[in-house]
């Protein structure tokens, strides 16, 4: 399905719900959604099932993993499935397609050795009980460099291992996306081995490309201004702004955990 019919589909599709996602912190529902004879299924995220936030002050849960589709789209990299803000059953809420992952796709690893070997990327040594320690790896993966550099741009809180959906056609999705945004350094994510490296060619272009679509009246920032704070769009285009004239991936800044926990 291309991304505009998933879109429509989405956005004016009869919400079905067909269970609840019981793992989540906050109210996760899977749903099947039809509209014209088409039908998939989709999570849908009310805002009234959301738990407040203590450093989220403004905006919703909702809102955010909007914007964080928004601003995928605008990098050209499509890391984000479709997602709208849109009233159903239980109220306003965020509804994104439902992605299979490939169960088979490895892109997280613990291994044994002191270095991470040919095709990973080392991220730090992680307790694994007994007194042992194992070096946590991910793939040096394009599609996973290109995550690193957005969730540097969103300023992602959050980016554990459970919230990357490789599929069978080669795609990579990322999900859960509503601690992001904040007007404060908060990146804590599983994708340090990249950390200050050169950025790569296309990153140095699909920033540029985010730098103007965020200028005022930009369509990015005329968007964005619909779901973020006036604060939270402004520090968006200085990371922006940031990661292009370092040239280089973002390193822990040591002020806030650099590695989410639980890390899956």
């Amino acid at each position: 399905m291309s991304t505009p019919d998933a879109l429509t589909l989405l956005a004016k599709g009869e919400l079905t719900v067909r269970g609840r996602l019981r793992e989540a912190s906050n109210a996760v529902l899977y749903c099947a959604v039809s509209y014209e004879g088409e039908e998939a299924h989709c999570v849908y995220k009310p805002i009234a099932g959301e738990r407040p936030l203590w450093d989220f002050p403004d905006g919703t849960l909702a809102q955010r993993e909007v914007a964080a589709y928004e601003v995928s789209q605008a990098t050209g990299w499509g890391l984000v499935p479709p997602t709208v803000l849109r009233d159903g059953p239980y109220g306003q809420g965020m509804v994104q397609l439902w992605i299979e992952a490939d169960p088979e796709a490895a892109l997280l690893a613990l291994v044994e050795d002191e270095e991470a070997g040919e095709g990973w990327k080392a991220v730090g040594f992680a307790d694994v009980g007994e007194g042992r320690t194992a070096l946590l790896v991910h793939a040096d993966d394009p599609r996973l460099r290109r995550l690193a550099v957005l969730d540097a741009v969103i300023n992602n809180g959050d980016r554990k291992g459970g919230h990357l959906l490789p599929t069978t056609d080669g795609t990579l999705y990322a999900i859960d996306h509503g601690v992001t945004f904040n007007v404060d350094d908060k990146l804590r994510t599983l994708l340090w081995g990249w950390a200050g490296e050169p950025l790569p060619t296309e990153a140095v272009a699909a920033l540029t490309t985010l730098a103007t679509a965020l200028a005022d009246g930009g369509t990015l920032a005329t968007r964005l201004a619909e779901l973020l704070t006036a604060a939270e769009v402004a520090a968006l285009s200085g990371r922006v702004a940031a990661l292009l004239r370092s040239g280089t991936h973002p390193v822990p800044s040591g002020d806030w955990p650099a590695i989410p926990w639980p890390p899956v």
